[in-house]
């Protein structure tokens, strides 16, 4: 049973730790193709990767809603783009405009669709 119990744990920080590394990747990907949208360095990519992690997870709890921009239509869509425009407020070296941020969510979610954060 506790064998069991370690198992699960070991999963679900390695389940974490790739969804954590396909976020920066997804993230670094946008930042570049985006215009309006620069991420510095490395360290405020993976900083803000844990933020938007972080906030995407506190509207989940608190709003029921997934901040995708196309697995919940024109609400995630705001949502994502309030979460990226939202992080540059807790990261230094990370910066966004208002439009750079609503493009930003739609090649998120396009780049997220082509290397899917979730895995089974």
């Amino acid at each position: 049973m506790a064998q069991e119990q370690t198992r699960e744990e070991s999963f679900g920080i390695i389940h974490f730790i790739i969804r954590f590394i396909v976020g920066a990747v997804v993230l670094a990907i946008t930042a570049f193709i985006t215009p309006g949208f620069t991420i510095s360095g490395l360290w405020p990519l993976l900083i803000s990767a844990a933020v938007l992690s972080i906030l995407d997870y506190l509207l989940l709890k608190i709003l029921g809603v997934n901040a995708t921009p196309f697995g919940r239509g024109i609400t995630g869509f705001i949502l994502a783009a309030v979460i990226i425009y939202a992080t540059q407020f807790f990261v230094r070296g990370y910066e966004v405009t208002i439009l750079g941020a609503l493009l930003g969510a739609l090649v998120y979610g396009i780049v997220d669709l082509v290397i899917p954060g979730k895995t089974m």
